[in-house]
């Protein structure tokens, strides 16, 4: 069994589910928990699978993108005024709605991506090594509801 750590970080974040029969079809926020979940096989140096400061120094500018932001889908009718309106506040899900389940894939992602060009960062401050991976990532909705996104092994 590996190792895992977990650091979670605290968003707001908005979004709207135009394919919704119900309440969440309209403009609502969310106050959101994102848990980034690294494993390894054995521990660093340290004693640690990494430094927790990897995490906020590898994602923290993707996710302060996703903060105060209202998350749409492309195709919905009103996506091109907010847009305009709010600009880079709007994030546009390619004709599918932001639902908690496809933020933690879109999340994973991009930490997946940033994590591996931190670790190519020749002036790095804390190293990680190649064993550690990003396992899952969790996104909470509320305090009783979240989605979780781990690639298929294999």
């Amino acid at each position: 069994m590996p190792f895992r750590v977990c650091k979670s970080i605290e968003i707001e974040n908005g979004h709207m589910l135009s394919k919704h029969p119900d309440k969440c079809q309209f403009p609502h926020g969310h106050s959101r928990t994102v848990k980034f979940i690294l494993e390894a096989d054995d521990l660093d140096g340290n004693e640690m699978v990494c430094d927790f400061k990897i995490i906020k120094t590898a994602v923290g500018e993707f996710l302060d993108s996703l903060d105060h932001a209202m998350c749409m889908n492309t195709d919905d009718p009103a996506f091109s005024e907010f847009k305009s309106r709010y600009g880079d506040r709007v994030i546009g899900f390619a004709s599918q709605d932001p639902t908690t389940e496809l933020m933690a894939k879109h999340i994973y992602d991009v930490a997946t991506e940033a994590l591996n060009a931190y670790r190519n960062e020749p002036e790095a401050r804390y190293p990680l090594r190649e064993k550690v991976r990003l396992a899952r990532v969790r996104v909470s909705e509320t305090s009783s509801s979240w989605a979780e996104y781990e690639p298929a092994l294999g």
